[in-house]
Order: C-alpha cells, then structure tokens, then sequence
C-alpha cells in the first residue's frame, strides 16, 4: 500500500468506468468458486439503475493513483429497512457497498483502507456509530475478509428465495476501531458535478 491516493465524489460522467470495474470484478469472482455478480442483480437496469441513482446523490466516490483508476465505494447513513432491525437503525452508522478496487491494484490493502475512511468520514460528519455492510450470501471468503477487517458478523437475514436479496449476510464494526492510518491515505479532491436541475456544481 502506498502513500497517498486521490478520491472525490464521483459524477454521472464515472458512470461506465464504475460499470467497467463492477464487470472486472465480475470475472474476477467467477475464478474464486462464488456466484457473486455471475449476474447483475436482478437485472442490468436494475444495477445500474441503483449505480445512477448512488451517483446523483453524491454517495459514490471515485480513488485514483495519479491518472489510474483505482476503484470505487459507495455510502450513506440510511440502512435497509429490510435488512436492519428498527433499532439498529436508529443508531448513526455507515452503510457502505459497491466497493471495488481495479484488479490492477489488488493486494495493496486499498479497500480495507476505503474501509475505514468512509468510518472516519461519518464519524465526523454524522458521528456514526459503526460501519456497516451487507455481504454477499454465499462469497464465505468475503465474510472472512470483513472478520478479519474487526467486523462482527450479525446475523444473515432468510430470504425465502435467495435470489430476492442475494447480498444479506451482515457486519458491522465500531467507528471507534477504524484504523485512523489507512483511513488517512487518501487525499479529497474537489468534484465538478450536476445537480438535478442540471446546474454545475462543485463538491469536496
């Protein structure tokens, strides 16, 4: 792992190169005995229906080393209604998902490190208690990851049809146990970006 990457928030614009990263990994999973993404959930529009949508509402970011692309991370402070309890919910937290990091980067600890930045980003700006994710049901390897990242597992929610919500094992870890080291490797940098009205804007 290196020193420093750059991250922003991601615009419409990073729309494809976000695709392109998904699909990447989408291969990737195929060799590692998981049907993780094997297909878009349900479908393709609705994915990437879910990746516009992410993205207008500025809770994807974009890393970059330099010029290359290093991956993505998408979060917020609302979970699932259908994956965490009411309770659970009224506890500030981080939802992450959709991270992902270029085949070309793997190794170097960078989505660990996404990890806990998004914690130390909803600390300070909605004093978030945990962060939390909901893991693919059936990619064990990638619970095992999240276990050793300090996550807790909570429970795997029972979908009568798993296809329904594929992605239903769930973590969490404290705020309060974020690596403040690897969460400081990334340096913000400002975003041109359109709001729903079409105006250009920029974002930290």
């Amino acid at each position: 792992m290196r020193d420093i990457y750059q991250v922003r928030t991601a615009v419409v614009d990073d729309m494809q190169a976000i695709i392109g990263l998904i699909n990447e990994a989408a291969e990737w999973l195929r060799t590692k005995g998981t049907d993780q993404w094997a297909n878009p959930w349900p479908d393709n529009e609705a994915r990437d229906g879910r990746v516009l949508r992410d993205l207008r509402a500025g809770r994807t970011w974009i890393v970059h080393d330099n010029s290359d692309l290093v991956g993505t991370i998408t979060y917020g402070q609302e979970g699932s209604e259908i994956l965490w309890t009411p309770d659970e919910r009224r506890s500030p937290a981080v939802y992450i998902c959709r991270l992902v990091i270029s085949r070309q980067c793997g190794g170097r600890e960078i989505g660990a490190a996404l990890i806990n930045w998004a914690g130390k980003r909803g600390r300070q700006n909605w004093k978030a208690e945990f962060i939390r994710a909901d893991v693919w049901t059936l990619n064990f390897a990638l619970h095992n990851y999240y276990k050793n990242e300090g996550f807790t597992h909570v429970r795997t929610c029972d979908f009568k049809d798993p296809w329904e919500y594929p992605s239903a094992a769930l973590f969490q870890k404290p705020t309060a146990e974020i690596d403040q080291t690897a969460a400081a490797l990334f340096k913000e940098l400002n975003s041109a970006s359109t709001d729903a009205a079409g105006t250009l804007s920029l974002q930290p």
